[in-house]
């Protein structure tokens, strides 16, 4: 008995992992949702240019996609 209880025991937290996972991903009535504007990662395509010239600058090896200069970000 107590062996069947002890299967059951490592069987059970298999079978929730297993099933917790059943529906990801994104139906197709949440579509509209997510595209809209405000859902985006990058909401202002100047703030995104921004952190991307600060992000390169700072790099210092290589200046980075396509900006001068390297390391004190002021070029």
């Amino acid at each position: 008995m107590m062996i069947k209880e002890i299967k059951l025991v490592l069987l059970l937290p298999l079978i929730i992992g297993a099933t917790g996972c059943v529906s990801l991903g994104v139906e197709p009535w949440q579509r509209d949702l997510l595209a809209k504007d405000e859902m985006s990662l990058n909401g202002s395509g100047v703030d995104s240019a921004l952190d991307d010239h600060i992000y390169f600058s700072k790099e210092a090896s290589s200046g980075g996609k396509g900006f001068s200069g390297g390391g004190c970000g002021c070029n």
